[in-house]
This record gives structure tokens, sequence and C-alpha cells, in this order.
């Protein structure tokens, strides 16, 4: 298995430009990168400390968000993402989605179910 560590928490949001004044300004992180997602309808905004992302802003995926908020999924960072994509299909995880979608700057994810439902996403930033 190739799980690296931690990569992030993706957290949707209904105001991209508002979450990332807060997350800079109240949370203390810092923008890292953004881009709108090649899907053309999200907007995403990757922040963190000292280079490392921690959170993911997604807005544009649901708008109709509890009070509470949405967490959408936690991220694992890993390495050579298309051998993970055929283990998980051997061991029967459930994919979300058919393929490894490849963002703008390169990174390439995929995202599964737990054993309860939940999101996981596998992430390779840039460059692994």
């Amino acid at each position: 298995m190739a799980v690296k560590g931690f990569e992030h928490v993706g957290i949707q949001v209904r105001d991209i430009e508002k979450s990332i004044e807060f997350y800079q300004q109240v949370a203390g992180l810092q923008l890292i990168d953004r881009f709108l997602h090649t899907d053309g309808n999200m907007k995403l905004a990757f922040l963190g400390v000292e280079g490392s992302i921690i959170v993911e802003l997604i807005e544009g995926y649901n708008p109709d968000l509890p009070a509470e908020g949405k967490v959408h999924h936690v991220a694992l960072k890993v390495s050579g993402i298309e051998g993970e994509e055929e283990r998980l299909k051997e061991l029967g995880a459930e994919l979300i989605y058919d393929e490894i979608t490849t963002l703008p700057n390169g990174a390439k994810y995929l995202f599964f179910k737990g054993p309860d439902g939940e999101w996981i996403e596998y992430f390779e930033p840039m460059n692994e």
C-alpha cells in the first residue's frame, strides 16, 4: 500500500471568497492554491501552513448545506494512484467515480466509500 500520510479535509462552502477570508484571517491558514475544477463548476481553494495543505474548500458541489456545515471527505496522500485504484477494485471497495481525476495543477485523486458510506479520497500531489 502506498499511503504516505494525511493530505487534507474537504469542506463544502457556500461562498468560497468569504470562506478563504475566514480561514486566512480567523483560523490563521495560508492560501496555497486555488482554481476551477476540471468539471467547470466547482471552485476549489487549498489552505494550510508552511506549504502543507490542511483544508480544501469546495464551492458548487452541493448548495444545500446543513446549518452545521459539511465535511465532504478526508484525503490521504498516496503515490502510485493507478496501482492503488487497481488494489481497491481487487478488494471490492466501492469507487465513487469511474476514473481517476487529474486537476489543472497536475494532482490526481479518486474517491471510495468506507464501511458506513463515508467518503475517502486518495490524493496524489503533482510531481509524485
